[in-house]
């Protein structure tokens, strides 16, 4: 950060804090500071790191394969294709046994563990994004050749069958 962005962050911070009560700004007793540490520390779950905000309790009663801010490790995708593999064979049997309501959690369970495993897969092996290529966008020109009308008239027809659907008649 530069010298004048972090004056002008300074400055907002000063400002910010004078505008609150001074008791909001005290160090935090030694048991806050525990149970702020031991939030992080409760966060390490076995397929990655709970993202759930600090004081935040876990809506999904810890069944993380279902919580959609489980930020998952790359190194356990076995884990997770056992856990796949096994809420299968759990749902097979499930239904073997007519245990329809079971079959409706583990199918829950599967979707949620599925579209984790399809998302790790989507990363690259070192647990960066990979990069997709969007193209060349098209120049006006082009987009006359491909959609038969200038760039900026597709919303415009849009707008005009809206208004008729509406009822309004345009002149």
């Amino acid at each position: 950060m530069g010298g004048g962005a972090r004056a002008t962050y300074r400055g907002f911070l000063d400002r910010r804090r004078a505008d609150r009560p001074q008791v909001e700004y005290r160090e935090p007793t030694e048991q806050e500071w525990q149970d702020f540490q031991q939030h992080f520390e409760l966060r390490k779950v076995s397929l990655g790191t709970c993202g759930r905000p600090y004081g935040t309790p876990c809506k999904h009663e810890h069944a993380c394969i279902r919580c959609p801010v489980l930020q998952l490790d790359p190194q356990q995708r076995p884990r997770l294709n056992e856990i796949t593999r096994n809420l299968r064979e759990r749902i097979t049997e499930a239904r073997a046994n007519g245990w329809l309501g079971e079959v409706e959690g583990l199918q829950v369970s599967l979707n949620a563990a599925v579209a984790k495993l399809t998302r790790l897969n989507r990363t690259s092996t070192d647990g960066r994004p990979q990069l997709v290529d969007l193209g060349m966008p098209l120049s006006p020109t082009h987009q006359r050749a491909v959609w038969g009308r200038p760039a900026g008239s597709a919303g415009q027809g849009l707008r005009i069958r809206s208004r008729v659907r509406q009822g309004d008649r345009q002149p």
